[in-house]
């Protein structure tokens, strides 16, 4: 049930508001009353033929409902207007009986709970029909013309309330955005059209006021909107006025007339466009009026020319902010958006430091604490011990009190005996025990027992302290992501419109159709425009001509990213343009398993993370098969989704590390060695955990890349080394599984043999590489394969565009705008 807007709800909507905020709320509200009363009383004045006031109670009962706290005094004024119309006393009775049939119908519904405003235009057209019908009853004689007449003022009722629930909350500040549709713009057309209906008749110095006031009307939406708004409000302008003035009715095409004429001079500033009302009421005013006319009408332009001149630049800013695709729109949409974005940033870092706090919190371990839960372990373990073997002992006293130090050492000793061997039995208890303690074997059986749940309360302890430290640590790496991705809101986008502007004339120069330019990112790097433009099949102009000068004025190689084709018949493709990489990585990848088994417990990955980041990665599961095989996919598929998230490397192989150790009670590990490669500088970061070294060649020289820590998934505390190297354009880097590396067994120098075979490697294709080790590698063990082999090969080498550069004489490069963040 939506609750209807009354002066109670938003007296208290108003009270929550801070104080700055309310006062501001309030002088807002207050700025249109008087404007609001002012139309109030326009519109109880305004008639259609001299018989009809449709107006009155429409305007009436939107208020009612959207601005109950000034609605009585709406209607007052309505009465006050209506007393200076036609046939006032008639006029003020009929609207005065209006008013009141309507509040009651509303108060009727308000009992019942349904005074919602969807109901208000059948209210109004119910209470303006039944007063006109009982007008038409009581009057001198029934006719149809009468009982017309009626239908006619209840249905234009009902229309202009539909209208006015359109455009009153412009000025009710009830429009939470600054955009108005068509038919929004439309309505608050008809409303100010409307109110100036209340004008006719009014005349200063010889001067009509509503001819006055229509053209400065059509001035304000020509200058905003153009040439199709300013006709537009001038059709449905000088129609309303017609409809008040049946003399008037050549004012409709006048009156369009201008305004087209008007809007087409827009570019020309205010002056342009008053030279344009001028002319064109002129131009009509000769072949429709007479002379005295003409200049009647010449002189009203003149004066709604000069007030459109006088109109602080403030006002029409504010009226172009409402009409969409208008510069000043666009502002307030890109301000509006600018707001959301940073409310939005400021929300993701909140999250983050809440985040943060958590991780920090699960993190951490008072180290006297554990210390002191291990005495007390301690302690609860020798009273389990004291009171199921000495308590019936009839040398307790004797021993624990007598010879306390001598019986703890032996009860210490005993339990170390029983950790060094849990089954370790009675006959191999030392015989100075038995001369100690006279019930050797029943004192053994207890720490045993006791012993065994000591061992399963530390398993749960230590599985309850691991998934600690994984909530931890998935946190912190969680609050990372989201404090990047505050900052990444933040950045202010930026339009680029003399950018665009110079893009579109350079490919206009070429001869090309464009239909638009969207400049999304000017970053070097980073670029990232979209251009809808008229394409001929088989040509591929985006690749050959667009793709090219685009590298020539911006300066880096621009290459098509995605292209897709319009439905239809019009021909139009919209293609995204992009930085092409510096770099292009190449890959190969041979290997075999253990026996010349199918499955093989190694796995690999090649594969862009975004970003302009490459990543060539290898990991060799414990053992072999398909349990081998699930741990170390797992690792890889694990670690790249949590790097293309934006998670620090480090932070994401500890987070890999926790999830292998928690996610099976065995004993499984897998060795990881990723390679992350950015392609546009070729700087390489190594992540080596447990795994092989890895090889570069370059020309005849073979560097090795080696790290020495273990595996994931058997320790909580890994170490994990980073090492980042330079590549150059032609280096190759081979990564290999242990079951290559240790190929030539213990007695061989492993390095040297490996690069000896990396270097009698003639071949340059990375695939062919890759075969050619593994083969030299089977080859060797005489085509015995005793574990999973798996090699993974990467070149790297300049990109190479598929054309060059197109330069146009003429065409200077283009400035980049600054980035703010």
């Amino acid at each position: 049930m939506r609750k209807m807007w009354d002066q109670g709800a938003w007296r208290k909507a108003v009270a929550e508001l801070p104080a700055v905020q309310r006062a501001e709320h309030m002088l807002a509200a207050n700025k249109w009353n008087g404007l609001l009363i002012m139309m109030s009383f326009l519109l109880g004045k305004a008639t259609i033929l001299d018989e009809l006031a449709p107006f009155a109670v429409a305007f009436f009962a939107v208020m009612l409902f959207m601005r109950r706290d000034i609605a009585w005094i709406t209607g007052v004024a309505m009465l006050a207007g209506a007393a200076f119309a036609p046939g006032a006393h008639t006029h003020v009775l009929q609207i005065s009986v209006e008013l009141l049939i309507f509040y009651l119908i509303h108060r009727g519904l308000e009992s019942f709970e349904r005074a919602d405003i969807s109901y208000a235009p059948v209210m109004v057209f119910t209470s303006t029909f039944f007063v006109g019908l009982f007008s038409a009853v009581i009057g001198p004689s029934l006719t149809w013309y009468a009982l017309t007449m009626t239908v006619m003022d209840a249905l234009l009722s009902f229309v202009l309330t539909l209208v006015f629930i359109q455009a009153i909350p412009v000025f009710t500040h009830r429009k939470k955005h600054h955009q108005l549709r068509g038919e929004e713009i439309l309505c608050l057309v008809i409303l100010l059209a409307s109110v100036m209906t209340g004008t006719v008749g009014w005349e200063i110095t010889g001067l009509s006021a509503e001819h006055v006031l229509s053209r400065y009307l059509i001035l304000l939406f020509a200058f905003v909107g153009g040439a199709p708004l300013g006709a537009s409000v001038g059709v449905i302008t000088g129609l309303i006025l017609s409809l008040a003035d049946t003399g008037a009715l050549y004012q409709m095409s006048l009156l369009a007339f201008s305004g087209l004429l008007a809007g087409m001079l827009k570019e020309g500033r205010k002056w342009a466009v008053g030279f344009g009302m001028l002319l064109g009421s002129s131009i009509l005013s000769i072949y429709i009026a007479g002379p005295t006319d003409v200049m009647s009408s010449t002189w009203e332009s003149c004066a709604a020319v000069l007030f459109f001149l006088l109109t602080p630049k403030r006002t029409i800013q504010i009226i172009a902010g409402y009409v969409p695709g208008t510069q000043e729109h666009a502002k307030t949409q890109h301000e509006y958006a600018k707001r959301v974005r940073d409310i939005t940033a400021e929300r993701v870092a909140q999250f983050s430091q809440v985040f943060k706090q958590l991780a920090r919190s699960f993190g951490q371990v008072s180290s006297s604490g554990e210390i002191a839960k291990r005495g007390e372990e301690m302690d609860h373990f020798m009273n389990a011990v004291t009171e199921g073997a000495c308590a019936t002992c009839y040398r307790r006293n004797s021993c624990w009190d007598g010879k306390f130090y001598q019986t703890y050492k032996l009860m210490t000793d005993m339990m170390t005996a029983i950790e060094e061997k849990p089954d370790i039995t009675a006959a191999e208890v030392p015989a100075r025990w038995t001369k100690l303690c006279v019930k050797p074997d029943q004192v053994l059986e207890i720490m045993k027992h006791e012993y065994n749940l000591y061992q399963h309360d530390m398993h749960w302890k230590r599985q309850i302290y691991d998934s600690r430290q994984l909530v931890a640590e998935q946190l912190s790496g969680v609050s990372q992501v989201m404090e990047d991705l505050a900052r990444e809101i933040q950045r202010e986008g930026q339009a680029m419109y003399r950018q665009e502007a110079q893009i579109r004339e350079a490919l206009e120069q070429m001869g090309l159709s464009i239909h638009g330019i969207d400049i999304i990112n000017l970053d070097h790097g980073n670029v990232e425009i979209e251009i809808v433009h008229a394409y001929t099949r088989g040509y591929d102009e985006c690749r050959k001509i667009i793709g090219p000068l685009l590298s020539d004025i911006l300066g880096e190689h621009i290459a098509v990213m995605n292209e897709t084709l319009h439905k239809g018949k019009d021909g139009l493709a919209t293609v995204t343009f992009g930085s092409a990489k510096t770099f292009e990585i190449m890959t190969g990848v041979a290997g075999t398993a253990k026996g010349g088994d199918i499955l093989s417990g190694d796995s690999f990955s090649a594969k862009e993370l975004g970003n302009g980041t490459f990543a060539v990665a290898i990991s060799d599961g414990m053992g072999n098969g398909e349990r081998a095989r699930l741990e170390s996919s797992t690792a890889l598929n694990i670690l790249e989704q949590l790097l293309q998230s934006g998670m620090e490397e480090t932070l994401a192989i500890k987070s890999v590390n926790s999830v292998l150790l928690l996610r099976s009670p065995d004993e499984f590990y897998a060795t990881v060695d990723m390679a992350l490669i950015d392609q546009y500088t070729a700087r390489t970061t190594f992540m080596k955990i447990g795994s092989s070294p890895s090889f570069i060649k370059r020309g005849q020289e073979v560097i090795p890349i080696s790290a020495s820590n273990l595996p994931i998934g058997i320790i909580q505390d890994i170490e994990v080394d980073l090492v980042s190297v330079q590549l150059y354009p032609g280096d190759t880097l081979i990564m290999m599984t242990d079951g290559i590396y240790d190929a030539p067994g213990p007695a061989v120098n492993k390095e040297l043999w490996i690069k000896r075979l990396i270097q009698e490697i003639g071949a340059e294709e990375p695939q062919e590489i890759a075969d050619r080790l593994l083969e030299s590698v089977i080859r060797y063990q005489k085509n015995v394969v005793h574990d999973d082999m798996t090699v993974v090969v990467a070149t790297v080498d300049h990109f190479r565009p598929q054309w060059s550069t197109l330069h146009i004489p003429g065409i200077s490069r283009l400035e980049r705008p600054r980035t703010v963040s």
